[in-house]
């Protein structure tokens, strides 16, 4: 991925890049453009917001013309700067899953969560997050067809990574906005990870929204992590085989009373290791770590895992 903050990927249709970190290619945003106004999917979190802002002016237009942003998901790194954002933009509506909906409107529970993860880092990495006034809420449900940016857009339930995830398809164009269902792929790799993210890592879940993204035929999957690929059956593949290599390692190391510190490590080895197998693989390793941290991901594999093991508990007593 190039340095520029901005890329046009096709007639009305630009990828704003978020310098996440300072690192390019980690966080997108996505602009559509006709003659309904601008739709923009994911706005990123609060700490990148004026370099989102810098993207819309470099791309030829103000932030007053958004008429709707739509979330993936309410994730901080794909929602986090909505109630900030919709403050400067006061005639625009927030698109999002009805299951995070009420998070956005309130992100205080979402909050916590998050800083149980993150810890003193919150605010350097997602900065202030705004609660967005429920007048400003659009909830979509699954299968509802929508106007974006001359688009017809389609919100589809597509739960795995967290159960308050829509991927958005574009069939006139065939383009699929996957936000993280669709993985993290970086700069290009012929490499797709899996975000194993708690509390709702949902593997069994997952496959089945990465088969509904399939029987679409889509001519391109655009994830927030990050670009447009002209692959999607080779990268969804390679979603299914690293997520079910991931859930397989969890699986059989983090048993009752494992090492955390030690897995951690572990893990962190086995990921390093399949990135600097590629071409140009020292360059890959901050940007997925950034992306996709390996204590993040570690914590939620070790959730489902116990969730699990609890669930089979409870079937044989």
């Amino acid at each position: 991925m190039s340095d520029a903050t901005v890329q046009q990927l096709g007639p009305g249709l630009w990828v704003i890049d978020h310098h996440f970190l300072g690192v390019p290619g980690v966080i997108a945003s996505y602009l559509l453009a006709g003659d309904d106004g601008l739709t923009l999917i994911e706005t990123g979190p609060t700490s990148t917001l004026d370099t989102l802002l810098a993207g819309i002016r470099a791309a030829g237009f103000t932030p007053d013309q958004i008429t709707q942003i739509a979330v993936t998901h309410i994730h901080l790194d794909h929602a986090g700067a909505s109630g900030a954002l919709l403050r400067q933009i006061p005639h625009a509506q927030l698109l999002v899953h009805p299951n995070g909906a009420q998070h956005m409107i309130d992100p205080s529970r979402l909050l916590a969560s998050a800083a149980r993860l993150y810890g003193d880092d919150m605010d350097r990495l997602w900065g202030e997050v705004l609660p967005v006034p429920a007048d400003r809420v659009r909830v979509l449900h699954d299968g509802e067809t929508f106007r974006a940016g001359g688009r017809e857009l389609t919100a589809l339930d597509t739960p795995g990574h967290a159960n308050h995830h829509f991927a958005y398809y574009d069939a006139a164009h065939g383009d699929a906005f996957t936000g993280d269902v669709g993985g993290v792929r970086l700069h290009r790799a012929p490499y797709v990870r899996p975000p194993t993210v708690p509390p709702e890592f949902d593997p069994a879940a997952w496959r089945a929204s990465i088969a509904r993204l399939r029987a679409l035929r889509p001519r391109r999957l655009l994830p927030t992590h990050f670009g447009a690929y002209d692959d999607p059956d080779w990268h969804l593949d390679d979603l299914l085989y690293r997520l079910g290599e991931w859930v397989g390692w969890a699986e059989a190391r983090l048993t009752e009373g494992a090492d955390q510190e030690a897995a951690l490590a572990e893990l962190r080895e086995r990921g390093d290791a399949e990135i600097l197998a590629l071409d140009g693989g020292t360059d890959l390793l901050k940007p997925y770590e950034i992306a996709t941290a390996y204590a993040v991901s570690l914590a939620g594999l070790s959730r489902y895992v116990r969730k699990q093991r609890e669930a089979r508990a409870r079937s044989q007593a």
